[in-house]
């Protein structure tokens, strides 16, 4: 498939209607693809099918596969190569068809039983979060999809993509954990900080802790991305000890579900600000201490 030459229609099959199956769906729908039929049990799928593909077939996967020109897998990371190994013994991939998953995880070495019978595998993961509905398919707009695929599967990969809304990126076979792992820890890690930010806004008594957040973390992550750790500003970068102690205290009287996690980015934070030389290594000894102490749970006395 040549950006240069007419896009040809695919008959899409889907295999997993969870949130991101739906709505790549969807999006290859609208895109004008066909979208065969679609696999998915559980009510929740079933819902999403009704909303983001009204009139598309449901079906066992091995009927989705056997109808489709191109495969898409969007299962889960822990059963994608037995839904494969599956697939290929029934018979229901075949040679010249398309494979296709959404793992960011893995790349092509789970596909391989597609491989050894003529398919194209190609793995495919959307940068973005998904709540499951309608609202994501504008947030695919400029989405960069991390790509992995056979060189002569590259024209296809990316018109794919295009067909999506989304922007390519090339990620190497061996890289392709190590590039999940980056966007886990920069997102699923995100949810799970501001929730706790929530939670310590709430038991100082705020009646909307989201509402108190959201300018302060948007411009906060725009600076980040933009400026990495020059963005950086609060008590530890500027060598506050006793700001941070009172943090530590009052953390942990009135939210100490959330103190593990201060302890271990308050310590990544004081690592960084070090090493980019904007903070003395004798201030970042005493909040070390702090650290220490609230960790163990001792007095958290400042050091002279």
């Amino acid at each position: 498939m040549s950006s240069a030459a007419p896009r040809p229609t695919l008959r899409v099959g889907v295999i997993g209607a969870g949130r991101v199956g739906a709505v790549l769906a969807a999006a290859l729908r609208r895109a004008g693809h066909e979208i065969t039929a679609v696999a998915g049990e559980s009510d929740a799928s079933r819902a999403r099918i009704a909303d983001l593909l009204p009139g598309a077939r449901t079906a066992k996967p091995t009927t989705v596969a056997r109808a489709a020109d191109l495969v898409l897998l969007t299962v889960p990371d822990d059963m994608l190569g037995n839904v494969v190994t599956q697939l290929a013994a029934s018979g229901a991939l075949r040679e010249g068809q398309y494979v296709v998953h959404t793992s960011g995880r893995h790349g092509l070495a789970v596909l391989e039983p597609a491989r050894e019978l003529g398919a194209h595998v190609l793995a495919l993961h959307p940068a973005m979060t998904f709540t499951g509905t309608a609202v994501d398919l504008d947030r695919l707009s400029g989405c960069v999809f991390g790509l992995t695929a056979e060189p002569a599967d590259h024209d296809v990969a990316e018109q794919l993509v295009r067909d999506l809304g989304g922007k390519p990126m090339w990620v190497p076979e061996e890289m392709r954990t190590l590039y999940h792992a980056g966007l886990a820890h920069g997102a699923n890690h995100l949810v799970t900080l501001v929730t706790e930010a929530m939670e310590i806004l709430s038991a100082a008594g705020a009646t909307d802790p989201a509402g108190t957040l959201r300018p302060l973390l948007t411009a906060a992550l725009d600076n980040a991305l933009a400026q990495g750790d020059a963005a950086l500003t609060g008590p530890i970068v500027r060598g506050d000890a006793g700001t941070v102690a009172a943090h530590l205290e009052d953390i942990r009287d009135n939210a100490p579900q959330t103190l593990p996690s201060y302890l271990a980015l308050a310590r990544a934070t004081l690592g960084r600000a070090v090493s980019d030389g904007r903070l003395l290594p004798i201030r970042a000894l005493k909040i070390g201490r702090l650290l220490d102490a609230a960790q163990f749970g001792l007095p958290l006395t400042v050091d002279a």
